[in-house]
């Protein structure tokens, strides 16, 4: 690619490959994220997931505090914390903290959605009311009012997120529907759009959020994020062996039966229905899959019809250095200028 490439990062969920202990993804998620700070990738968010054996993604709040440590100047953040599953107070106290201790380098990522099965949820957010109630925007102002302080006369108004003399990271809301857009436009943040799993245009939920932006004290122009999920390997067969264990992995995940991410050889090995290659065909246009050439032009193919201002990428290899090898070449055919 010529002239500045647009800015590439990581999403990572610390997948767990078959044939290891869960928490050896931990430790594999800091060496990627060592990988991505070297190869000139933007940023590196966390996900929040609960309860799935195929990933360890449990605690982003955690892993940011890890990673940040681990690394110097790449930005760290999370993709996201699911706000309903949390306190407000707590968020914020949190966040403040991971920005006291490493300044300019946090991003505050936000979902609505639990990240988990309905019963999970539960046991996250305590009641069944909690469960069902839509007020994200509120918990968002009350997020937002810890740091910047509350309207005369609220309850909460001698409560302040500690440490006080931090800002809080820059925020973004992500989504897979159109709401996380809507709402991004309507609070002024930044916004992430779930292209790796998400059912809608990309272009459109985009191109809303931008007409609908409305300038806040925190930022006054609008910004997207398109997360798409890529797997890169030197040549076309292995690229496509390492996506066909990829495909496996998400079939036993949308047919309720998740389990750690299977190996190439599991892939070849496994019995596919006819129903299930129909389903895995429907799903493969989510997944830019090739040599770092083919899924370069794929992915710039996708972000400009978007209008996307930047990308985040993840992907899911059984093999940990085939992993971030995979990141490593996509780095060098974008063009990003190593650190």
């Amino acid at each position: 690619m010529t002239g500045e490439p647009m800015p590439l990062s990581v999403l990572d969920l610390s997948p767990v490959p078959t044939g290891s202990r869960p928490s050896q993804a931990l430790h594999e998620t800091l060496e990627l994220a060592r990988t991505a700070e070297a190869a000139g990738y933007h940023r590196y968010w966390l996900a929040e997931h609960h309860n799935i054996a195929s990933v360890v993604s449990s605690s982003p709040e955690v892993m940011i505090a890890a990673v940040a440590a681990a690394t110097s100047t790449i930005r760290v953040g999370s993709g996201g914390i699911m706000l309903p599953n949390h306190s407000p107070l707590k968020v914020a106290e949190t966040f403040r903290v991971l920005a006291g201790l490493h300044p300019d380098r946090i991003d505050l990522g936000l979902g609505r959605a639990p990240g988990t099965d309905q019963r999970t949820a539960l046991a996250l957010r305590r009641s069944r009311e909690a469960l069902t109630a839509d007020d994200f925007p509120e918990q968002y102002a009350e997020l937002r009012a810890y740091a910047e302080g509350f309207p005369a006369g609220h309850p909460f108004a001698p409560i302040s997120a500690q440490p006080s003399d931090v800002p809080l990271p820059p925020v973004w809301i992500l989504g897979s529907s159109a709401y996380g857009g809507q709402a991004a436009a309507a609070l002024g943040t930044g916004f992430a759009y779930a292209g790796h799993f998400g059912n809608l245009d990309p272009a459109e939920v985009m191109q809303a959020y931008r007409e609908n932006f409305q300038p806040s004290d925190h930022q006054s122009e609008p910004h997207a994020i398109l997360a798409l999920a890529a797997i890169v390997a030197e040549t076309e067969e292995r690229a496509a062996q390492l996506a066909r264990a990829n495909a496996l992995s998400m079939l036993r995940l949308r047919s309720g039966r998740p389990g750690p991410l299977p190996s190439p050889e599991e892939a070849a090995a496994y019995p596919w229905s006819e129903a299930e290659e129909a389903a895995v065909e429907e799903w493969a246009g989510l997944v830019s899959v090739g040599t770092p050439d083919q899924v370069a032009a794929d992915l710039a193919r996708r972000a400009k019809a978007a209008g996307a201002d930047e990308l985040i990428i993840t992907t899911n290899i059984h093999n940990p250095t085939e992993r971030r090898h995979s990141y490593q070449l996509l780095a060098t055919t974008w063009g990003l200028k190593p650190r």
